[in-house]
């Protein structure tokens, strides 16, 4: 068995006391059973960006924000650091969302450290004290099926009221302990409350869910269960506790696009007699627009006396008359006059 360095360095840390064997592989990492303060524990060994099959990453990072703001930069520029840092983003989502979901009373694996980008946290076993298997590899009654549907919908409400849709939900990221389901794999977690894909995120992970109830239950009907959870998140009315009823009726009706005009018309005449009282100039949008309609020279008009002299025709382009020099004019005389100082006395 190949050791991957960076557990290696972890065994050279003391973080972890012995690497037992690979346990599984998903799209994102690779899952080792370790030996870490005497006990059976899993180590998540996150895969480069080149071996992941994850697609469409982008829409379960939107939203995401860093403290640092340089790094922010770089992440938005998508510059070297930007993409390391942005990978470093998409591993330590996954601690940030178990530490949330685990405080709020999800059923998730418990986290203990995040050490180099590896994530130590509990090994979910069976009844016999095995690693437990995946939901979607067990078959089941359908009593079995449905109990298990309704319980991981409640799962998915409790998850949403702390602030997390977790975007990838299937029968194959829950384990089967021997208290029933534990939901794991966060790292394309979403915040609701920042990213606008949530809602159909959400929507998926239900839809999945009803999959795996029609696998075992084939007549079971797909009630709107996530349009009801969105809706009531949507009101603030939404609680870890709230029964579900699976029905849901859609807003109908086309929007009024004639009384929206009007009302921003109104809020136009308001905020233009708001700035005329003040004193102000424009604040509406037609004015808004004209102001950048002037010319660029708008504020640089010429002076009159400027403008004149601009229009009087110089001395070598006025037409002189023929046989005759051109007569100085009685101002430039007097000003001449001065220049020379007065007349001697006779």
């Amino acid at each position: 068995m190949r050791v991957p360095d960076v557990l290696l360095s972890l065994l050279d840390y003391g973080v972890i006391d012995e690497v037992v064997r690979p346990l599984m592989s998903g799209k994102e990492a690779q899952i080792y059973l370790v030996v870490s303060e005497g006990e059976w524990r899993v180590a998540k060994v996150y895969k480069e960006a080149r071996d992941r099959t994850f697609r469409h990453r982008a829409a379960y990072a939107e939203g995401r924000k860093t403290r640092n703001t340089r790094d922010q930069r770089a992440m938005n520029k998508r510059s070297r650091h930007g993409k390391a840092q942005d990978e470093a983003a998409w591993r330590s989502t996954e601690v940030e969302m178990i530490y949330r979901l685990h405080a709020a009373g999800v059923r998730v694996p418990t986290p203990y450290q995040f050490v180099d980008g590896v994530l130590i946290m509990e090994l979910i076993t069976d009844a016999g004290g095995e690693p437990a298997p995946r939901l979607g590899e067990l078959e089941l009654y359908p009593e079995e099926a449905v109990a298990i549907h309704d319980w991981m919908l409640g799962q998915v409400v409790r998850m949403l009221c702390a602030g997390v849709v977790h975007g990838d939900l299937s029968d194959f990221n829950i384990l089967m302990d021997a208290d029933g389901p534990v939901i794991i794999d966060f790292p394309q977690a979403v915040d609701p409350a920042s990213n606008q894909n949530a809602r159909r995120l959400l929507l998926r992970d239900v839809d999945n869910l009803h999959r795996f109830l029609a696998h075992f239950v084939p007549d079971a009907p797909r009630l709107p269960y996530g349009e009801e959870m969105w809706a009531l998140y949507g009101l603030n009315q939404l609680t870890p506790d709230t029964p579900l009823t699976g029905h849901y009726q859609e807003r109908g009706g086309r929007a009024d696009v004639a009384a929206v005009l009007e009302l921003i018309e109104d809020d136009d005449a308001d905020e233009r007699r708001r700035r005329t009282s003040l004193g102000l100039r424009g604040g509406t949008r037609e004015a808004e627009r004209a102001r950048a309609e002037r010319p660029a020279e708008r504020g640089r008009a010429e002076r009159p006396a400027e403008r004149a002299r601009a229009e009087r025709p110089t001395e070598a382009s006025a037409p002189a008359h023929e046989g005759a020099a051109p007569r100085a004019t009685a101002a430039a005389r007097r000003r001449r006059r001065r220049r020379k100082g007065p007349p001697p006395p006779k």
